[in-house]
């Protein structure tokens, strides 16, 4: 397939990188002096999904409309594809076993690859109808998988089939046994979502809110049960949130770009916003594309990965992502 035309992009020549905004001076800590922006693939159509094997010292990203998943290797910096068709794959995560977890718009199901490479599906239907369109996914340390499943995939043609939903927009749990429970159907839009360090709260994006896109907090208690839900962050209509991942600090890394109302907001917004636990914005990476969703990976869980449209980003920070 023909590959996008990426922008322009150049690395910075001078430390601290320019493209490195503080927001707020607890940023300064997260920031590394030294470390810049990297460009490390492009040539995507629409980049989405990042996880990192530290085990094989490589990183998986989903190419939504191309119908890939690719490979990225650290120890080469050579891109390949890992899988092809992908099934027009979004999300992916690892569980507690270290096998990859994957959503697909395309089957509209949640699939786990076995270590001989065989496929697993864990979920396709609720309550015998058939899921709308896995988005995103995060594992629990008990071994529950978490999704959203929008719509978006069954919109049209470009990330998987034009399709009638069958079932509201919803946040799901696959608990430890297998069983699929329906734990939230109140959400417009739910997309990116991630537990914080010690998994008491569980974070979900609201990507289709009005006025603001939001992100909202969960008490998480036994068994998956969510309860006293607040607002942990209100775009205030500076932007809008795709995917996200939290550091071990409880900071949230969120893929940051334009509403795509017309006027609405300017490139600047493009790249990863990054908000203290408390929702106060403190810090900014600018990206010449609008970021989809982030992962930490490297050996010390120090290097922030940025699935941009087209491209693929990195950045050395001085945190940690969660495991």
């Amino acid at each position: 397939m023909p590959a996008a035309t990426p922008p322009s992009f150049e690395a910075s020549a001078r430390y601290p990188d320019p493209r490195i905004e503080v927001l707020d001076e607890r940023f300064l800590k997260l920031r590394l002096f030294s470390g810049t922006v990297e460009r490390i693939a492009t040539g995507l159509r629409w980049a989405e999904g990042p996880v990192w094997f530290g085990d094989g010292r490589y990183l998986l990203v989903s190419d939504i409309p191309n119908n890939r998943i690719l490979r990225w290797d650290e120890a080469s910096g050579t891109v390949s594809e890992f899988r092809v068709p992908s099934n027009n794959a979004n999300g992916m995560a690892r569980d507690r076993q270290g096998r990859l977890l994957t959503c697909e718009h395309l089957t509209r199901r949640v699939t786990r690859t076995e270590y001989d490479g065989s496929i697993t599906v864990l979920a396709e239907r609720f309550e015998g109808k058939r899921l709308n369109s896995p988005n995103d996914i995060v594992c629990a340390k008990d071994g529950s998988v978490w999704f959203t499943d929008p719509p978006f995939g069954i919109a049209g043609y470009w990330e998987g089939e034009l399709a009638e939903p069958e079932l509201p927009q919803a946040v799901y749990r696959i608990a430890p046994d297998g069983k699929l429970q329906q734990v939230l159907a109140d959400l417009a839009g739910p997309n990116g979502l991630a537990f914080s360090p010690d998994e008491a709260v569980l974070y979900v994006v609201e990507s289709r809110a009005t006025p603001h896109r939001r992100i909202w907090a969960y008490d998480h208690g036994k068994d998956g049960r969510l309860s006293n839900k607040r607002l942990a962050v209100d775009a205030q209509g500076h932007g809008a949130i795709d995917g996200f991942r939290v550091d071990i600090a409880g900071n949230l890394w969120c893929g940051w770009g334009s509403t795509g109302a017309p006027g609405a907001d300017a490139e600047e917004l493009d790249g990863v916003r990054v908000f203290a636990p408390d929702g106060t914005a403190i810090g900014h990476i600018h990206l010449p594309e609008r970021c989809a969703n982030v992962c930490f990976g490297g050996r010390h869980r120090n290097r922030l990965f940025m699935a941009a449209s087209h491209s693929v980003y990195a950045l050395y920070v001085n945190t940690q992502g969660c495991v």
